[in-house]
């Protein structure tokens, strides 16, 4: 599985309607410690596929579902369970300390 887009217009479904944790990474091109946690993310979309949704919301084109999470520095990684925010990371954290959410919520 890959890392799903994630856009105001899919947001709903893939987030909101989703039967499984969501962990959306926050992120933008020009950010550097955003791509060095992309490897990270990536790899947990392969670990976790078919029991959690990893999506990615880029900052610069979804100005809305920044502001609207109140995102103030990137990365961010919010993580959402039955279409709510339950835990937010802030900056580049090791793969384990995404694990650990994940696995708790599953």
């Amino acid at each position: 599985m890959s890392v799903i887009n994630i856009t105001k217009d899919n947001f709903r479904q893939e987030v909101v309607e989703s039967d499984k944790p969501v962990l959306l990474d926050f992120w933008a091109d020009w950010c550097g410690p955003c791509q060095m946690l992309g490897p990270v993310i990536e790899s947990l979309a392969g670990r976790y596929e078919g029991k959690a949704v990893v999506g990615k919301v880029n900052t610069d084109e979804e100005q809305e579902l920044a502001i609207g999470f109140g995102i103030s520095g990137i990365p961010t990684v919010i993580f959402f369970k039955d279409g709510k925010e339950i835990d937010r990371l802030e900056g580049v954290m090791p793969p384990d300390a995404f694990i650990q959410v994940l696995e708790k919520n599953l």
